[in-house]
């Protein structure tokens, strides 16, 4: 049997033979060509003249050209090409960036950079550039001469990958931290410290997971359960040092993490109980604790409801995906925990008013009269300084934001520019609030001075 041969067809030929019948998209056990959800990105593709992998044809004794794998790119270039197919407004990359030609009336050529937005065009709508680049795109071919009988062994060989997953499609959605990612799940924690199946880890579970943790920990604002989306959010909003942090926790547990607890690292729940240690790491306690809590948890703490709701069942009326759902597990896991470390938050007994007292040495009804005004400098303060997502922004930090504003108004400064950025370095904060305060006054305090230096 000879060697397979490689020939690279134009569009425009490789189409017109597939229109004309001399290559074939329709072998009996040939799966049917799936190109709706392929469509829109190869048309994409094919104008930015971008690569595409070579189509695999099987020639037979009685000349007839079967197409062996990629019948589904073959029926999207028919469709785009023959088929009056319109492009989807929700196409990704749809401005074409093009060399436009035009001729005066002394037949002079001229060429000037032009752009085309392909969003619900058909190809007869493409300007003529356009049209030709799509016409001229090279198409690569690897065509195998046989009979019959082998064209169908080659359509089992070259088609029994399977598509991708959720999990698999979600992550490409994240390339500028793949690296980070990647790095995270090969950690050892995955392998002795959890209860991951090799099947979970081949359909890129962990992928997921260490990129709901991120999303969990630092943008739950933004919670969003669809993983396309949750990975185009971070791909544009999240940072290196997000996902070092992630991996210095996980490198922590790995430590601290017995046999006897490590199924509570799982499928399910695993990014919730990860987002748990983070927070448990703003403490200051020593780790060891931490694994105590998960043995007292197991061991009964579970059955303890928190607001009449136990951890174990508040997901049983929607998904466990759902924003909602996700914040009261984590509220009722940060509870158990704190009653467990015997941590009680001081605060949360303390009014608004009294907290801003005592830290800004104001009188009380000073700032009884002035809360309104407080509450409302800090709301634009926030929306024009934080970004959203940001940890400084949950409800736990408030206080310590609140008594800034009125240390700004007591003292007469402007806290806008420090607190931009104060955020942009800062993603975390002291649950304790008086010691968060007195750190934001003191950061506040250095910047002035960097400032009056400048």
């Amino acid at each position: 049997m000879a060697r397979p041969r490689k020939k690279t067809f134009t569009m425009s030929q490789y189409t017109g033979n597939v229109n004309d019948g001399y290559i074939s998209n329709n072998f009996k056990t040939q799966r049917f060509p799936k190109w709706k959800p392929i469509i829109d990105g190869l048309a994409v593709t094919i104008l930015n003249d971008d690569y595409i992998a070579p189509i695999i044809l099987a020639e037979t004794e009685d000349g007839q050209t079967q197409i062996v794998d990629g019948g589904s790119r073959t029926a999207a270039y028919m469709m785009i090409r023959y088929g009056n197919y319109k492009i989807k407004s929700s196409v990704e990359d749809p401005i074409i960036e093009y060399k436009s030609m035009s001729k005066d009336e002394n037949g002079k050529i001229t060429w000037s950079d032009a752009t085309f937005d392909i969003r619900n065009k058909t190809y007869e709508q493409f300007p003529k550039e356009l049209q030709k680049a799509f016409d001229e795109y090279q198409v690569e071919t690897v065509i195998h001469e046989c009979n019959s009988d082998t064209v169908a062994k080659y359509l089992r060989r070259y088609n029994i990958h399977t598509g991708m997953n959720a999990n698999e499609k979600m992550f490409i959605h994240l390339p500028n931290f793949a690296d980070e990612v990647r790095e995270i799940t090969s950690r050892e924690f995955f392998i002795n410290n959890s209860v991951f199946t090799d099947s979970e880890k081949e359909k890129g579970l962990l992928e997921r997971v260490v990129s709901e943790t991120v999303m969990c920990m630092f943008h739950l604002e933004k919670w969003n359960k669809n993983g396309k989306k949750m990975a185009t959010y971070l791909n544009e909003n999240s940072s290196i040092d997000e996902f070092e942090k992630l991996d210095t926790n996980i490198g922590r547990l790995e430590k601290i993490v017995t046999d006897d607890v490590k199924d509570i690292f799982n499928s399910k729940d695993s990014f919730i109980w990860l987002t748990l240690f983070d927070r448990f790491s703003e403490l200051g306690v020593e780790d060891i604790k931490f694994a105590e809590f998960l043995k007292s948890f197991k061991n009964g703490f579970r059955d303890r409801e928190v607001d009449g709701k136990l951890f174990d069942t508040v997901d049983q009326t929607g998904s466990t995906k759902d924003k909602a759902i996700i914040i009261a597990k984590l509220h009722i896991l940060e509870t158990l925990m704190n009653e467990y470390l015997h941590i009680e938050n001081e605060e949360t007994h303390t009014t608004p008013e009294e907290f801003v007292s005592e830290m800004v040495e104001l009188p009380i009804e000073e700032v009884k009269e002035d809360i309104d005004l407080y509450e409302e400098s800090l709301k634009d303060l926030e929306n024009n300084t934080i970004r959203d997502g940001s940890k400084l922004l949950d409800i736990a930090n408030r206080l310590s934001l609140l008594a800034m504003v009125a240390y700004s108004y007591k003292n007469d400064v402007d806290l806008d520019d420090w607190l931009e950025n104060y955020a942009a370095k800062n993603n975390t904060y002291y649950m304790d609030q008086r010691k968060n305060y007195s750190h934001m006054v003191d950061d506040f305090k250095q910047y002035q001075k960097k400032m009056a230096v400048a």
